[in-house]
């Protein structure tokens, strides 16, 4: 599966491309930070869907320390994943959403494998992610690639952490 699965960094036009796909298979709140405003698809909520991915173009090393990709199954959009620097120098919170007609079918695990070589080539030392004990797939695809998972009792939070294996050239002496 890992081969036919693919991220590629969000340009203009794969933008388009990853916004039809959520338009057309996923709820906004799935995919994008609350914006105020009617529910569903609005034009407005389209454009802040594109100025929110926009903002992260210049990836890890631009202002907010970010990076999106589009997730592909052979060549085809299927959803977006992202990168995060987190507070602590080396730390990346990775986060990802599939169109509703492709989950369940391997393609998160695969993508997350991918996120993970991603960030350790970037030189993250470990990468977390947070789900909730419902997400019956996310904790699968997280157990699956190696995450320690610690939940909480009372809020149902999950919070995932996967500790990178040192590159050479951030290994310690």
């Amino acid at each position: 599966m890992v081969g036919r699965v693919q991220l590629r960094q969000v340009d203009e036009e794969g933008l388009e491309e990853l916004l039809a796909v959520a338009v057309e298979d996923a709820e906004p709140e799935e995919v994008m930070p609350p914006v105020t405003g009617p529910p569903g698809w609005t034009l407005a909520r389209q454009e802040a869907f594109r100025n929110w991915h926009r903002a992260r173009r210049d990836g890890l090393v631009g202002p907010l320390h970010e990076s999106t990709f589009a997730v592909t199954y052979d060549g085809k959009t299927v959803g977006s994943a992202r990168l995060a620097l987190r507070g602590t120098h080396g730390v990346l919170e990775t986060g990802m959403w599939l169109a509703r007609s492709w989950r369940g079918q391997g393609v998160g695990t695969a993508a997350l494998r991918l996120l993970l070589q991603e960030a350790a080539g970037a030189g993250a030392r470990s990468v977390v992610a947070d789900t909730e004990v419902h997400n019956a797939a996310a904790l699968a695809s997280l157990r699956r690639n190696g995450a320690t998972l610690s939940a909480s009792q009372d809020t149902g939070a999950v919070h995932a952490e996967f500790v990178l294996p040192a590159s050479p050239s951030t290994a310690s002496p």
